[in-house]
């Protein structure tokens, strides 16, 4: 039995079998991050590059944390930051990002 759809915590738990993608496209704004995710790079760039405001980018970021489509990394590019709920506002102005294989291909197959 699959959970009730909704929650966005669980969006990544539904893959779809044949295309081990989730089953849930990205939006415009998601799709527009992940192309910018290519290599590990900081929030301040991403504001730069994407134009949003800060807590835009912010909600953006855990989106595509929530769903499995970007990994974090803090206090540097090299350690992956396990993604919290708790403690992601404290750090997600200071954190990098980086989109996963899961961004890659939901964003390359759009």
């Amino acid at each position: 039995m699959m959970p009730p759809l909704g929650s966005q915590a669980r969006r990544q738990a539904y893959i779809c079998p044949t295309t081990y993608l989730p089953l849930f496209p990205v939006t415009d704004p998601e799709f527009d991050l992940l192309d910018e995710l290519y290599f590990v790079t900081p929030f301040r760039t991403l504001l730069q590059k994407t134009g949003l405001p800060a807590p835009e980018l912010e909600a953006q970021l855990r989106n595509l944390l929530e769903q499995g489509l970007i990994r974090s990394y803090w206090p540097d590019a090299d350690t992956e930051l396990a993604y919290e709920t708790t403690s992601f506002g404290a750090i997600a102005r200071d954190a990098s990002y980086l989109a996963s294989k899961e961004g890659l291909l939901q964003h390359n197959t759009r």
